[in-house]
Formats: structure tokens, sequence, C-alpha cells
């Protein structure tokens, strides 16, 4: 359920990005236009050639009668025109960003560039882009039919039919339309059809949570035609979560300096090693060095003895001169 939620997530958080750069939700609308006008054609020419296809395509239930005949065919016609919606959808998208392959890329780079990451570029030409993404859409759009084909059948089984197996359809179509939408950014990052199928494989929930609300909003007019550039956005932002590069990035940014290094920001440190260094005027030790002028402190002469501490020569009367002898005082 949380991958659910976050494909859903993804999925508004792109179309906020681009209602709040509206010059990148103007340029979208261009291409969605373009290829609403080829598929409205094309889905009227299918609604009124349904009929005539049906009773071409069974002409062993030509000798029925009424009413079976008209409930048989009517409900061929119900399913042939559903088939044709269901590939409309799928295939939308697919001739959309082809039409619009320029403009699509420049805006996912865009979103790159907004989130403080790396904008990868494949450095192919533009006709080279366009033939990759027509060839892996052409091989989208025979697994899409493969799957129709299935499912068409199996819309035969009674209840199952008409309640299991549309849910199962808008699955089917969530999961092909979610990888349409990412290989603009995935193409950019040189990710094979592949690998990017197995990469929405593993998030599978995310992808249909993602997918799922856009086919069904696909089936509003003009509103596939609104939410293409928001959903180029969404599935960009979508890709950055599943190859981890989000993560990678918040690593990058909060990773420590290498010892020794100076933090960014500060200024390197006069006291890296030890905040007391060893005084440049102290003494030097165990060095043969000859010290500076003041390493031994200030020169002072030698002291010279006092000429008045000597003994003076003792007298006759056996006391010394000067001394508290009975003979030493002259006057005594």
């Amino acid at each position: 359920m949380r991958d659910l939620a976050g494909g859903f997530g993804h999925l508004l958080a792109g179309q906020r990005w681009v209602f709040r750069n509206g010059r990148w939700l103007g340029f979208g609308l261009l291409p969605g236009l373009l290829a609403l006008v080829l598929y409205a054609g094309a889905l009227v020419g299918l609604g009124y050639g349904a009929d005539d296809l049906t009773a071409w395509a069974t002409p062993f239930a030509d000798g029925w009668g009424s009413p079976w005949l008209g409930l048989f065919r009517g409900f061929l016609t119900a399913l042939v025109f559903c088939l044709g919606l269901f590939v409309a959808v799928i295939t939308f998208t697919a001739v959309t960003l082809l039409i619009g392959q320029p403009f699509y890329e420049s805006l996912s780079e865009q979103v790159d560039r907004s989130v403080g990451g790396d904008a990868p570029e494949s450095g192919l030409p533009l006709a080279r882009e366009l033939w990759i993404s027509a060839r892996d859409s052409i091989k989208v759009l025979v697994r899409v039919l493969l799957y129709g084909i299935l499912l068409f059948a199996l819309g035969f089984i009674p209840v199952v039919g008409q309640t299991v197996i549309p849910a199962i359809g808008f699955c089917v179509s969530g999961f092909f339309l979610t990888e349409e939408l990412t290989a603009v950014a995935l193409q950019r990052r040189e990710v094979e059809l592949k690998d990017r199928l197995a990469l929405l494989r593993g998030r599978r929930a995310m992808a249909l949570g993602f997918g799922v609300p856009l086919v069904l909003a696909f089936l509003v007019p003009l509103v596939a035609v609104f939410l293409m550039p928001g959903a180029v956005a969404g599935a960009t932002l979508m890709v950055r979560e599943l190859r981890g590069e989000d993560e990678e990035q918040a690593a990058g940014d909060g990773a420590e300096e290498p010892d020794g290094a100076p933090q960014q920001g500060y200024p390197a440190q006069p006291y890296q090693q030890s905040p007391y260094q060893q005084s440049p005027y102290a003494a030097p030790q165990g060095g043969s060095a000859a010290p500076g002028p003041y390493a031994a402190g200030p020169q002072y002469p030698a002291p010279q003895q006092n000429p008045y501490a000597q003994q003076p020569p003792r007298h006759p009367g056996g006391g010394a001169a000067g001394g508290h002898g009975p003979a030493s005082h002259p006057y005594r």
C-alpha cells in the first residue's frame, strides 16, 4: 500500500510542478492537442464501422433469428469499440511523446535540475532518439495487444468477464502507460526497454498507483491533453526514486570531509593537531642547534664578590677588627 500511495503521490507532485511552471504546461499542450485530434477521428471512424466489422467477422450468425442475432453482434460491437478505446489509451501516450519528443525530454531534464540533481543526457541525435522511442513503443504495443486479445477472450466468461477482467485490463493499461511515461527519463539514462520493464516489475504497486489513475482520467475527453506534461514530470520524479538517485544525492551532501581537511564553509584552524603549541622562544630539547638570543632569558653580568665582605685581619689582641671581643675596640 505504501508503494501504491507513493505512485499516486508522484503523479500529483508532477502536476503541481507543471502548474508552478506555467510555461512548460503551455508548450506541453500542443503535442497532446494534435494527438487528440488524430485519435478522435480514429475512434469516430471505428464507431461507425464497428457494426460492419462484426458482421464481416461472424458470417456464421447470419441465419440466427431475432433477438439473438442483434444481441450477439451488438455485444461484439461494444467489445470491439472497448478494445479500440483500450488500445487508444495505451498508444495515445506513445504517439504524444513521439510528437513532442524534444519538448518532453527538455521538460524531464528541467525537473531533474529543479530537485537539485544531475540531468543526464543521452547525447544522441534527435533522429536516433525518435527511432529508439518508436521502436520501443511498437514493442510495448505488441505486448499490449497480446494482453488485449487474451482479456477480450476472457470477457466472454459470465460474471467474471464483466467484473474481474475489466479491472485487470485497467491494471495492465496502467502498467504499460507508466512504462511509456518513465521511458522519457530512463532513455536519457540509457536504460534499455527490458531493464525498464524489470525496474517497474520490481515496484509494481508504485507503477500501478501512478498509471491506473491516469488511465481512468484519460477516458474523459481532453483530460489526457492537460495531464500529459504533469505526467511526464511525475514520471521523472518516480524514476529518481526507483533508481535511488535521491538517496545517493542526500548521502553525498551529508558525507564527512576527509581527515585533516577543513570543513566546508570554515577556514582552516591554526591548531589542527593540538590547541597548545610549543613556544617559539622555548629552549630546544635534545638538539644541537644554537639557541636563540632569548632562549635562556636575558643576559646579565656575572655577580662580583663584595669587597667589604672579606674578613679583616686579626689584631694582636686576639679580636677581629670590627668584632665585639674585649680588645677589638680601639678605645678600650
